[in-house]
């Protein structure tokens, strides 16, 4: 993190009758008139928050740098302020002529105004600028190092050199830029997230929000995020063991919800590859807390031998508003309506093309025969995979009345093949089961729930991908399925 806060004392108002005004204020200009006769008839202190040289009448002090706004609370304009011996006595905002009188003695203010109008936000509340604001007066509470920054250095320079990206360039996460991002949850910047593999890290809510603004999240999306972060902090997925291992398997998020929708999150067309900025910067900012606080980096205990392009964020959402089956979080325990997302140890996806089954008995039988390939034929009950069906194959099903439990358990019945089949030796090839397994009349590929079925993609085009797994169960990773906390 990169800058340093202004932490000097809070400017006093000076006795009287204090007034924070804006030009941009419709209310402010038209109070303006009150403003002279005020400054005729009372000991009056304007501030102006914008234009320097308004008023032009009675002149006003320019708060160029908000810090008598930011530091005396002011959240609307026109405020009058009371402030006797240094102090503040009463304050109104906006434009209401009795209130006014009463606050300042005057009588007769405004004739010929409306008797009252709302005031407008102060730019010391601006959304754009509040967390600037923060910083430069030494609100911020964050617990991060900061890293100082030479003027003539280059910053996204110095963050490759310092190896704190995925080989893209990452976003400065400046003290501005991370608070805006704390403002996307309700957790405390403090509360401890998870202990992060390989280096067993305590990570904190603040650490996953500066990896978050790195790979270009919004605030709306930390949650997400965070709630990512925790599943693969877990014994069950097995981070540590998913990074050493040599197969270019990395974390695949399947996110769900009406909050999948709220954030912008593609399930349609391309949902698995690029162009939409939640996907990729959800699966990303994992992957940088993995890398930058965990110490999971390629070529030290990320030992893949070939890697994968998803290995840099492979996150996605499933069209759980259309589907004709449900979700999958919703098989995995997630009541509907809930946010939720699956974390699996998955490969990059491989196309499945069908275009002329029309029936779900042919389709079922295409899609067992290329799931027969996943990591390899001859190989079985190691590997999961996620079956992420598209529209056109799902309306085949959905077509002939089939649900969820009929798809699954219709692959799965021509998923079986004999152990002479499979045993090692068979068809010249010495990969496959041991031979104690030779006599076996019929081996399932996948384990009982070892197929998991979700549903995005383009409505137009007759294919399915397939997300095939590392070692599952005790010895690898086994998916693991979270409702996001807000």
């Amino acid at each position: 993190m990169t800058g340093n806060a202004d932490t000097a004392s809070a400017p006093t108002l000076p006795d009287g009758i204090v007034i924070i005004v804006k030009e941009e204020c419709e209310t402010c200009q038209t109070v303006v008139p009150v403003l002279q006769q005020l400054h005729a008839a009372t000991e009056l202190t304007v501030y102006t928050q914008d234009n320097a040289s308004f008023p032009s009448a009675p002149t006003a002090a320019h708060d160029a740098d908000l810090a008598v706004s930011w530091h005396h609370d002011i959240e609307t304009v026109p405020t009058v302020i009371v402030v006797r011996n240094g102090v503040e006595v009463e304050r109104t905002v906006g434009w209401m002529r009795p209130e006014w009188e009463r606050l300042t003695g005057v009588d007769g203010l405004g004739e010929g105004l409306p008797v009252m109008r709302p005031g407008c936000g102060s730019m010391s509340v601006d959304p754009d600028l509040v967390d600037m604001l923060r910083v430069r007066f030494g609100a911020s509470e964050l617990a991060a190092r900061r890293v100082d920054v030479a003027d003539a250095e280059d910053v996204m320079e110095m963050m490759f050199n310092r190896g704190w990206t995925d080989g893209l360039p990452v976003v400065p996460p400046t003290e501005q830029r991370v608070m805006a991002m704390l403002a996307g949850t309700s957790r405390a910047g403090s509360e401890i997230v998870a202990t992060v593999p390989p280096d067993l890290v305590d990570i904190s809510v603040e650490k996953v929000a500066i990896a978050a603004v790195m790979a270009g999240c919004k605030p709306e999306y930390l949650p997400w995020v965070l709630t990512a972060v925790e599943a693969a902090c877990t014994d069950e997925f097995n981070m540590h063991g998913l990074l050493a291992t040599t197969m270019p398997v990395g974390p695949v998020i399947v996110c769900s919800g009406p909050g999948t929708r709220a954030i912008g999150m593609n399930s349609g067309g391309n949902a698995l590859g690029q162009g939409n900025r939640a996907n990729l910067t959800i699966g990303r900012a994992l992957q940088l807390v993995i890398r930058n606080f965990g110490g999971g980096r390629p070529g030290e205990v990320d030992r893949a031998a070939h890697g994968s392009p998803a290995k840099i964020s492979f996150c996605f959402a499933e069209a759980d508003d259309t589907s004709p089956y449900g979700r999958l979080a919703g098989e995995l325990g997630i009541d509907d309506g809930v946010d939720a997302l699956t974390l699996f140890a998955g490969e990059g996806p491989h196309c499945l093309v069908d275009q002329l089954s029309r029936t779900p008995e042919s389709l079922v039988r295409s899609f067992a025969l290329k799931l027969q390939t996943v990591n390899h034929p001859k190989l079985i009950m190691m590997f999961d995979a996620i079956l992420v069906m598209g529209p056109e194959h799902a309306r085949v099903f959905a077509d002939a009345g089939w649900d969820r439990e009929q798809i699954v358990a219709g692959i799965s019945e021509h998923l079986n093949r004999s152990g002479a089949e499979l045993v090692r030796g068979a068809d010249g090839i010495a990969e496959g089961v041991p031979e104690a397994f030779g006599d076996a009349e019929s081996l399932p590929k996948f384990r009982p729930g070892g197929l998991m079925l979700t549903y995005a993609g383009g409505g137009a085009g007759l294919f399915s991908q397939i997300i095939g797994g590392w070692v599952n169960g005790d010895k690898g990773s086994k998916p693991v399925t979270r409702a996001v906390a807000y």
